[in-house]
């Protein structure tokens, strides 16, 4: 899959709401009602990304979840990274929207 040009990046982020561009990759931190709702939101996007063969980064701080994005093998984003993040967004009560 072919790595994404800044611009292509910059445009891809505007339909998802959150994702910020870091460096090679995409972030996004959520911030759920409680320690034990944090990880249960990690466990289903655990089960998102060994759907799709492509796992975040995950950094859990009681109960609030970073999640980074990057195709390693193509040493920048592509579009799994976008298609990952859609999947995992949440709504405002900490469900899964994917």
């Amino acid at each position: 899959m072919a790595k994404a040009s800044e611009a292509e990046v910059v445009e891809k982020l505007k339909s998802l709401e959150g994702w910020k561009l870091e460096g090679k990759s995409i972030s996004k931190k959520y911030e759920l009602p409680s320690f034990l709702d944090a990880i249960s939101f990690v466990n289903k996007v655990a089960g998102l990304a060994e759907e799709a063969d492509h796992h975040p980064d995950i950094v859990i701080n009681y109960r609030r979840v970073t999640l980074t994005l990057s195709t390693h093998s193509e040493d920048g984003i592509t579009q799994k990274d976008f298609d990952l993040a859609k999947k995992i967004d949440i709504d405002k009560e900490g469900k899964l929207d994917g």
